[in-house]
Formats: C-alpha cells, structure tokens, sequence
C-alpha cells in the first residue's frame, strides 16, 4: 500500500524532475542530473537518497567501473492509489492536494508536448495519440477497464526488447476514466 510519506516523496516538484530524467535517460550521475535540470549536486544526492527509501530508484555502478561517481537509474515500479486509501482527515487532504497536482503535472507535459511537436518527426507527430471516448458503464465496468488498461501498458513495456539497436525516447502514456455529466 502507498504512504502519505510516498506521495510526499513522489510528487515533489524537485523529484518528479528527477524521475522523469532518470525515466528518459535510464542511468545518470549526480552531476549529470544536476547539470542539466540546473539543480546543486547535494540538492541531487538529497533527493536521489529520499527516492531510494522509496524504491523508486537505486544505486548502479559505474559503467566504466569508476567507484567516484555516483550513477543511479529508476526502478520500475507502478504507483497505483487514491484519496479514499487516506482515512485521516489530514492525509485525505494532502492526497487529495497530491492528486490535483498529479493531474495538472500530466497536463502540463502534455501541453510541452503539443508545444514542441511542431518541431516533431512527422513519424513522433503520428504515433502520438489523444484516446477520448464517452459510454455507459457500471462503477465495476469502470474498474475492469482500468485494470486491463493496466495489464496492457504492462505487457506493451515488458514486450519492448532495447537490445535491437533501434532509437527509443522516453513516452508519456495516461488516461482517466470517471463519471461525468452533459
């Protein structure tokens, strides 16, 4: 089960940045990180310490060998929750706030997205896809929906073989699924 204390982890500005790097990247050094989201190198290794009492990232060594840097990569790991799993009163709100902020991250990466895919391959401009569908559906068809969505991203990952020497970029898939009115 997630924690409040996992949450307030996550969706820390600062360390949702580190995570999507490491997502895109797979490995970094501290230095690394902290060059280029333009952050201090204790501010880095802060974080990335914080991260690992979570098992979302860990420590790797060095490609090279070389035991002075400090290299580390995300683990896959799948955060699935929702404010009803927070009964105190003081934690439901903070989910609630954590939640909020979660969606608007998605939409904030989806908005960059659409700035920039101008400057996109027509190839990246094609595979990207908005899904919206309205229907009727009982609380239980809702549910199994979200759990073969679940199941499909999952194979789709575990299915991509990185070993084929083709050229990969980091991808944003979400989707919402809630009642709603006309």
């Amino acid at each position: 089960m997630i924690t409040i204390d996992t949450l307030r982890v996550v969706f820390h500005p600062v360390r949702r940045r580190i995570i999507d790097y490491l997502g895109e990247q797979r490995t970094a050094r501290v230095g690394d990180i902290a060059r280029d989201l333009e952050l201090q190198v204790g501010s880095v290794s802060h974080h990335l310490r914080m991260l690992e009492r979570e098992s979302l990232v860990e420590r790797v060594a060095a490609p090279s060998g070389d035991g002075r840097t400090s290299w580390w990569r995300p683990l896959e790991r799948s955060l699935s929750w929702s404010v009803d799993d927070f009964a105190d009163g003081s934690e439901a709100a903070l989910a609630r706030d954590m939640e909020r902020a979660n969606v608007q991250y998605q939409i904030d990466r989806l908005a960059e997205w659409k700035r920039r895919s101008p400057g996109a391959s027509r190839e990246w401009r094609d595979a990207s896809f908005s899904i919206d569908n309205l229907t009727r559906a009982t609380a239980a068809e809702l549910a199994a929906l979200s759990d073969a969505l679940a199941l499909t991203m999952r194979e789709w990952a575990e299915a991509i073989d990185e070993s084929d020497g083709q050229e990969r970029k980091a991808v944003r898939v979400f989707a919402h699924g809630f009642p709603t009115v006309s």
